[in-house]
C-alpha cells in the first residue's frame, strides 16, 4: 500500500526558475513544502550543486529531466541522480521497456550502496502541453488516453513506481494500474488560476480526488506575490475538498 499523504506533501512545487539563488529563495520561503521539482532549465544551469544545497534544507528533490536515451545511458543517469539525492526522477516511457528496466535496476544498486532508500521512478507518458493533432504530427495514432494507457501499462511492467500523466488522464490510468502504483499529475491549477502554456489542466483536490498521489504546481506558488500564502491557500483548498 501507498502511504498516506497529507495535502502537503502530496504538493511538488516546480522551481522553474533561472539560478540557484532564485530556487534557494523560494525553498526557504515554503517551510510546509516537502518536495521541489528541479528541470531541464534550472539543472543544466546549477547542475547536481544545487539537489545538494536543497537537501541540506532538510527538503526533497524531484528530479524531473525525462531522461530518454539508450538503455546503458539512461542507467547510469539514474545512478547519478541516486547519487545525489534524488528522491523521485522522470523516465520517458515511450524509450521502452529496456530502457525503463536498466534504470530501476542501476538505481536499486546506488540506493543499496549508499544505505538510502530506493528512488521513486516516474515513467512520463504524453507531455501535458500536447493534443491528439500533436500524437499525429509525431507519427502516433491521435488517441490521447489509449496511448497514455498503454505507456502507463509498459511503464508498471518495466519496474517503475509510478507514471506522470495530465489530470485528464487519472481516472483511467488508476483503473489500468491499480491503487498501489504512483500517479503524480502537472497542470495543476487552483481555482482561479491562469491555464498559461498547459493544455489539460485540473484543480488540486479535484485532481485527487479522481486518483492522483502527488500534484506538480509550479507558477501559481512561486510567481505569487507570497509563495508561502500561496501553498498555505492550496493547501487549504486541499483539506477543504477533500
Amino acid at each position: 500500500m501507498t502511504a498516506v499523504l497529507t495535502p502537503a506533501q502530496r504538493i511538488i512545487t516546480a522551481l522553474d526558475v533561472e539560478n540557484m539563488a532564485q530556487a534557494l529563495a523560494l525553498v526557504r520561503q515554503l517551510d510546509q513544502a516537502a518536495l521541489f521539482k528541479v528541470g531541464l532549465e534550472l539543472f543544466t544551469a546549477e547542475g547536481p550543486a544545487l539537489l545538494q544545497e536543497i537537501q541540506s534544507t532538510g527538503k526533497g528533490v524531484f528530479l524531473d529531466l525525462k531522461l530518454h536515451d539508450i538503455p546503458n545511458t539512461v542507467g547510469e543517469a539514474a545512478r547519478i541522480g541516486v547519487r545525489y539525492g534524488a528522491r523521485m526522477m522522470t523516465i520517458h516511457t515511450s524509450g521502452g521497456r529496456a530502457m525503463m528496466a536498466r534504470a530501476v535496476e542501476t538505481a536499486a544498486e546506488e540506493a543499496d550502496k549508499r544505505g538510502l532508500a530506493k528512488p521513486i521512478l516516474l515513467g512520463v507518458t504524453i507531455l501535458t502541453s500536447l493534443q491528439n493533432e500533436d500524437l499525429a504530427s509525431v507519427g502516433m495514432a491521435p488517441d490521447m488516453p489509449g496511448q497514455v494507457l498503454r505507456l502507463a501499462a509498459l511503464a508498471k511492467s518495466s519496474g517503475l513506481s509510478g507514471v506522470v500523466c495530465s489530470a485528464k488522464e487519472i481516472e483511467i490510468v488508476r483503473k489500468e494500474v491499480g491503487p498501489d502504483f504512483l500517479i503524480v499529475t502537472p497542470g495543476i491549477r487552483p481555482a482561479g488560476a491562469a491555464v498559461q502554456d498547459q493544455k489539460r489542466v485540473m484543480t488540486p483536490a479535484l485532481a485527487v480526488a479522481k486518483g492522483s498521489d502527488y500534484l506538480v504546481i509550479g507558477r501559481p506558488i512561486t510567481q505569487a506575490a507570497s509563495p508561502a500564502e500561496a501553498f498555505a491557500n492550496i493547501v487549504r483548498e486541499l483539506e477543504s475538498g477533500l
